[in-house]
C-alpha cells in the first residue's frame, strides 16, 4: 500500500501571512494601532476589555473583534460597554483567529473614524502564537492564579508579545504566587516585555493601562 502525505501547514501559513501583511498595511495607512489580546481561558481578558471600553469608550473610538470557539458570549459582554459595532468571530472549534477573519471584519469598520482596534483572540496560549493577524502587537495576559512558570511553559507566546498584563492582583493575599519570580521568568523569555499589573475586578493598576492606550491611540498618522 502506498501512502501520500500532503503538507498543508506551509502554504496555509504563507497565505495567512500574506493577508496579515495587507491588513497591517491598511491599519498603518489609516493610523489605527491594533492590539491582539491573547491568554489562557479564565485570565480575565474579557473583563479587562469591558473595563477599558467603559472607561475609554467615549474618549477613544475603539473597534472590537472578538473570537470564541462556540459562542458569542464575550462579544455580547463587550457590546454592553460601547455604541460601536462589536464583531464576533465564532471559529467552530478552531483554536485561534486568522488574518482572513480580521480582514473580513475590517470591511465593517470605518478606519477613518477609529482610534484603536482590539482583537480578542481565542483563549489559548499555543495556537494564536503562530498566527499573524496584522496587529501592531500582541498583549499576553496571565493571572496570579495560573502559576509563575506560565511564561516558561508557553515561551513562544511570551516571546512574540510586546506587552504583558499580570491580572487578578487582588487575589495575591490568597494565593501562593511570587510576582517577582513571574516577572523574572517572563523577562528570561522576552527581556523587552513591558508589564502592567492589574486587577480588572477592583480597578487596581488600570490607570496606567488606560494612559498607555491613550498614548498609543494618539501617535502620529503616517504621511
Amino acid at each position: 500500500m502506498t501512502v501520500r502525505t500532503i503538507e498543508l501547514r506551509e502554504p496555509v501559513m504563507a497565505r495567512n501571512n500574506e493577508i496579515a501583511g495587507a491588513v497591517r498595511g491598511r491599519l498603518v495607512s489609516a493610523g489605527v494601532p491594533a492590539l491582539n489580546f491573547v491568554s489562557s481561558p479564565g485570565s480575565g481578558k474579557t473583563l479587562l476589555l469591558e473595563r477599558t471600553l467603559a472607561a475609554l469608550g467615549e474618549e477613544l473610538r475603539i473597534a472590537v473583534v472578538t473570537g470564541d470557539v462556540q459562542t458569542q458570549n464575550d462579544a455580547d459582554r463587550l457590546a454592553r460597554h460601547t455604541t460601536r459595532l462589536v464583531q464576533a468571530v465564532v471559529t467552530g472549534g478552531a483554536c485561534h483567529l486568522d488574518a482572513k477573519q480580521v480582514e473580513t471584519a475590517l470591511e465593517a469598520i470605518d478606519l477613518g473614524a477609529t482610534d484603536l482596534l482590539f482583537v480578542e483572540n481565542v483563549g489559548n496560549l499555543v495556537c494564536p502564537a503562530s498566527w499573524d493577524l496584522g496587529e501592531d502587537a500582541k498583549v499576553v495576559l496571565f493571572s496570579v492564579t495560573e502559576g509563575e512558570d506560565k511564561p516558561l511553559k508557553y515561551p513562544k507566546m511570551f516571546r512574540q508579545a510586546r506587552y504583558a498584563v499580570l491580572n487578578k492582583t487582588d487575589l495575591l493575599p490568597y494565593v501562593p504566587f511570587n510576582v517577582e519570580l513571574a516577572l523574572r521568568n517572563a523577562r528570561q523569555v522576552n527581556p523587552e516585555l513591558r508589564f502592567f499589573r492589574t486587577s480588572a475586578l477592583t480597578g487596581e493598576g488600570l490607570d496606567e493601562w488606560f494612559d498607555f492606550l491613550r498614548q498609543l491611540a494618539r501617535r502620529p498618522v503616517p504621511a
